[in-house]
């Protein structure tokens, strides 16, 4: 479900990722809601993943209406690694 080069992003709370994505889906942005990867660790038990291509614009969105993720992942191969900052490509092991 998650494809190599993909974003995940975490929430801490149901509510908070069920409100992410409806502003998401509000600007026709093409994310997902999904069952957050076994590999995560997610209190909510969800994910949004969206494309490298879409990045800077959902999580700007996000930013904007105060919806900061937990944690943001990048899919590599078989694995996640996770990402510092929003949108700024920079990241850690």
């Amino acid at each position: 479900m998650v494809r190599d080069g993909d974003f995940v992003a975490i929430f801490n709370s149901i509510h908070r990722v069920m409100k992410a994505e409806k502003v998401l889906k509000e600007r026709s942005l093409p994310i997902l809601l999904i069952p957050a990867p076994r590999a995560l660790r997610a209190d909510c038990g969800l994910a949004i993943r969206y494309a490298a291509a879409d990045r800077q614009t959902v999580e700007g969105v996000l930013s904007a209406s105060g919806l900061v993720p937990e944690e943001i992942f990048v899919r590599e191969g078989e694995s996640y690694r996770r990402c510092d900052g929003l949108g700024d490509g920079s990241a850690q092991a």
